[in-house]
């Protein structure tokens, strides 16, 4: 059976989708999985041996220069050319449900109450009822699972094996870190502002923890609030731009990874790193929480059906709970 997953955007959402891979492969024998994806988020894909090829399109582009949306077509198109028994949308917008109907007739996707764009539901062949608000990650599995009669519950989740994969990297990562302490990245950044700690928090975090302090930063703005963090004490380092590689590896080599709701922490989870997660405008039904991948939620309601990108509520997070559940954390893991 050859089936192709629609899963373009963002990067937190790719990585709750992914662990699905890991029970699909084991329980449909002869399977064949490729994954189209925008092409800026193509690199969280790669070295996985669940995924037989990686499908890219450029979707960027098109906010650029609307003609490109015929390249990308014929692109699609093309690799419609593989014959898929089944293309899964597990993204539900109304892009994705046109670029998984150009791939395959046979479209599955989330039914008109489960779904965010009501009118991508015109384009499935089938659909699956998973209420909007319900935990993310168990939406995803469900999405991707259910069509092709694989149950995959909570405890499988649980106990997933890591499935996010890197080659050496191309930055000596290596350098970055220390034996002697916990090494404790941080995720300063995100998309929106309303996600983002303030950076005077983190440094409050980061003086009172005494592990080997790391920063990462994906543009201009968070490298600037690293470089001030780093002005301000001498106990972080501030990484060098990371592709998705050297990302992955950096994660897999930190002991603990404390950021915003976004992709890199969420990756702690797809590697089985020990994580802290801050929620403010966003809901924590987003992540599986554990003994080693925990949040802490800002003092608002948050309406998973209609995001406050005005909800700055993640500012009043106190630091010391923070740093104690940091330090609970690496006491339970030997660090």
């Amino acid at each position: 059976m050859k089936i192709a997953i629609v899963k373009l955007s963002a990067l937190g959402d790719i990585v709750h989708a992914m662990v699905a891979l890991q029970f699909i492969k084991k329980a449909v024998e002869g399977v064949t999985i490729d994954w189209l994806v925008d092409e800026r988020f193509a690199g969280i894909l790669q070295h996985n041996p669940d995924i037989n090829e990686i499908l890219s399109v450029d979707l960027k582009s098109l906010k650029q220069n609307k003609m490109n949306c015929f390249k990308e077509v014929r692109k699609v198109r093309l690799y419609a050319k593989n014959n898929y028994d089944l293309v899964i949308d597990a993204q539900g917008l109304i892009k994705s449900a046109v670029t998984a109907r150009f791939l395959s007739a046979n479209t599955v996707g989330f039914d008109k109450h489960s779904i965010r764009e009501k009118p991508a539901t015109w384009l499935y062949k089938s659909t699956i009822a998973y209420s909007y608000d319900a935990n993310t990650i168990d939406r995803n599995v469900t999405v991707i699972g259910q069509p092709l009669n694989v149950d995959i519950g909570e405890q499988q989740i649980l106990n997933k094996a890591p499935f996010l994969f890197y080659q050496k990297p191309v930055v000596q990562v290596t350098d970055f870190f220390v034996k002697d302490k916990a090494n404790i990245l941080f995720v300063i950044g995100s998309t929106w502002p309303s996600r983002n700690y303030p950076k005077e928090k983190y440094l409050t975090v980061i003086q009172q923890l005494s592990g080997n302090s790391l920063i990462i930063w994906g543009n201009e703005d968070e490298r600037q609030a690293a470089e001030w963090i780093a002005d301000k004490t001498n106990k972080v380092k501030v990484l060098p731009k990371l592709n998705f590689n050297d990302l992955k590896a950096v994660i897999a080599n930190s002991d603990l990874v404390i950021g915003n709701d976004t992709g890199p922490t969420h990756m702690a989870w797809g590697l089985n790193k020990p994580s802290i997660t801050l929620f403010g405008p966003t809901p924590v039904s987003r992540v599986y929480q554990t003994k080693i991948n925990k949040v802490i939620k800002s003092s608002s309601k948050v309406n998973p059906l209609k995001l406050d990108k005005n909800d700055f509520s993640i500012q009043q997070i106190n630091e010391k709970v923070i740093i104690d559940m940091a330090q609970s954390i690496l006491n339970s893991i030997g660090r």
